[in-house]
């Protein structure tokens, strides 16, 4: 599957796993990691509604912000 285009004021469920269940987070620092890059690159576009981080997947529940509502 290819890059899919989001739309403005739009939902979306994202999600990933590690490849054949491997782990994507082997220590506590890379949940940190993770969730800091996620604030610095989705937390501007969009509002995050739920969210979990397992050691080998995630979820995130966002709505894609308004053009308007984008800093």
């Amino acid at each position: 599957m290819g890059p899919v285009s989001l739309e403005y004021g739009q939902f979306y469920h994202i999600y990933n796993c590690g490849i054949n269940g491997c782990n994507l987070f082997r220590e506590n620092e890379n949940y940190e990691y993770f969730l800091h890059l996620y604030d610095k690159y989705v937390s501007p576009v969009a509002d995050t509604f739920a969210w979990v981080l397992m050691r080998n997947h995630f979820h995130f529940l966002v709505r894609i912000r308004k053009e308007e509502e984008i800093p």
